[in-house]
């Protein structure tokens, strides 16, 4: 049972939040899904740029919970192209016991409650 690591469960996060978006109508203009790279999606609606940052979360920590002078940092970096800024944290959890890592090969719990404007 391979332990998914870092880039992984990024990439699960991102897939969450990217179909979320899509199902709201959200068109991608860029779409990073390296780590360390923000914003992980610059998207547009209604004629309006909105940069979003996925943070994939492991149990027991809080998928709401996020660094605000990182945050302040991207909206400031957003405000240049006159961009709303959002924050989505996907909290993960093997589902057969939350103490146990996620793996390939096990169902997982997905706590995320959407984006929220910085």
């Amino acid at each position: 049972m391979p332990k998914l690591n870092k880039q992984e469960l990024h990439n699960l996060a991102m897939n969450i939040v990217g179909k979320d978006l899509e199902d709201n109508g959200y068109e991608f203009l860029g779409v990073n899904s390296k780590l360390k790279r923000n914003p992980q999606f610059v998207a547009l609606k209604e004629s309006k740029l909105h940069f979003v940052i996925v943070r994939a979360i492991e149990y027991p920590d809080d998928p709401a919970a996020f660094d605000p002078a990182f945050m302040k940092e991207i909206k400031e970096h957003a405000q240049k192209f006159n961009a709303r800024t959002f924050y989505a944290g996907v909290g993960l959890a093997n589902s057969s016991d939350y103490e146990k890592p996620i793996t390939s090969d096990e169902d997982y719990i997905v706590n995320y409650s959407g984006w929220k404007e910085f």
